[in-house]
């Protein structure tokens, strides 16, 4: 827990933050008492011996002269950040925070032909499966739903906390069950589905596709499915998988599967679309290191939406530190000019 002598300012946000621009001034400010310091006689009285004074030398009052400089300055600077009205979200205890609902989320994941392409590594499928089993581990409360789709969608697993079972959906999940395509409409309108019934305020989707929409024109198309979403409250994070340019690809012919450098394709601006529309984001995962990161800054921004749901008021500005620290440094200077040296004005 931060105390009232922090002043590391960098940890802080300001209601006030224009007020920070005077900080600019303080150099300009001191550069030019400085000049004035220097075509000035000393005024500084010594309560001393005259010996003692001679030992002392000019030499040193001049760093004592500057050495106040530099402390006005600080002092000026404490003084600037606590008119800025610093606070920090860490010193807020507000009762009104709790997490105990945790999150809805259904993965919905394309599991078409062209997901065994070899830019990730073995293909696309099983890196996604795996990045999608660390993602659930790594959850805590949250009930979390499978849907397999490529021609057509399939609920591998609804919405559930027993992790184990998930897990083992996702381990099982293949195109080799369902119709040929990547139908990201009727994918997504079936993660809708599966949410749409729950009592939790924040419902969220994951849908990650490597290809173009190819799903019936007659059922749903996806930006009918973001529509969907968007009107039960479903946030939609979508996620491009595919390395940029060409990559080896499963090509089904008479004579069999044989893999063979394709161009990849991804509907960037639909999947754009759907985020946008649902209040999620947009991301590309070209390998699965990447896609790991895409989750983690999924997580990072669910979880800033479910605070800002339960935070009902703002923290209160905290400038304490920063004058607890002017008024010492004031002290000190004080003390030094009027009790040590005598100096009078």
């Amino acid at each position: 827990m931060l105390t009232n002598w922090n002043i590391r300012f960098w940890e802080y946000e300001f209601f006030s933050s224009h007020w920070l621009w005077l900080l600019c001034l303080i150099p300009f400010v001191l550069f030019i008492i400085y000049r004035f310091e220097q075509s000035r006689k000393g005024e500084v009285k010594f309560s001393g011996s005259t010996d003692s004074q001679r030992a002392l030398g000019s030499k040193w009052i001049g760093r004592v002269r500057e050495i106040n400089l530099v402390i006005y300055g600080i002092i000026a600077a404490l003084l600037i950040f606590a008119m800025a009205k610093p606070f920090h979200w860490a010193n807020y205890d507000n009762s009104d925070k709790d997490f105990k609902d945790g999150i809805d989320i259904v993965i919905t994941m394309d599991v078409s032909g062209s997901m065994l392409a070899m830019d990730f590594t073995p293909n696309r499928l099983e890196a996604a499966k795996e990045v999608a089993k660390d993602f659930v581990d790594g959850r805590d409360g949250d009930r979390i739903g499978l849907i397999a789709y490529a021609g057509a969608a399939h609920t591998a697993c609804p919405p559930t906390l027993d992790y184990t079972i998930l897990k083992q959906q996702i381990d099982g999940i293949s195109g080799d069950y369902l119709e040929g395509g990547t139908a990201i409409g009727e994918g997504l309108g079936l993660a809708v589905a599966r949410l749409r019934s729950d009592s939790l305020k924040s419902k969220v989707v994951i849908l990650l596709t490597d290809g173009m929409d190819g799903g019936d024109p007659e059922k749903m198309a996806p930006l009918d499915a973001a529509n969907l979403a968007k009107a039960k409250n479903v946030r939609v994070y979508t996620i491009g998988v595919g390395s940029y340019g060409t990559a080896k690809s499963p090509v089904v012919t008479t004579f069999g599967t044989h893999y063979q450098t394709m161009p990849v394709e991804i509907n960037e601006p639909e999947l754009r679309k759907i985020a946008s529309m649902t209040g999620g984001e947009y991301f590309r995962a070209t390998d699965e290191e990447s896609l790991r990161e895409i989750y983690q800054e999924i997580e990072k921004l669910e979880k800033r939406k479910i605070e800002n749901q339960h935070f009902k008021s703002e923290p209160p500005a905290n400038p304490a530190a920063f004058l607890n620290w002017a008024l010492i440094l004031a002290l000190i200077t004080w003390s030094a000019n009027y009790l040590v040296f005598k100096q009078n004005d």
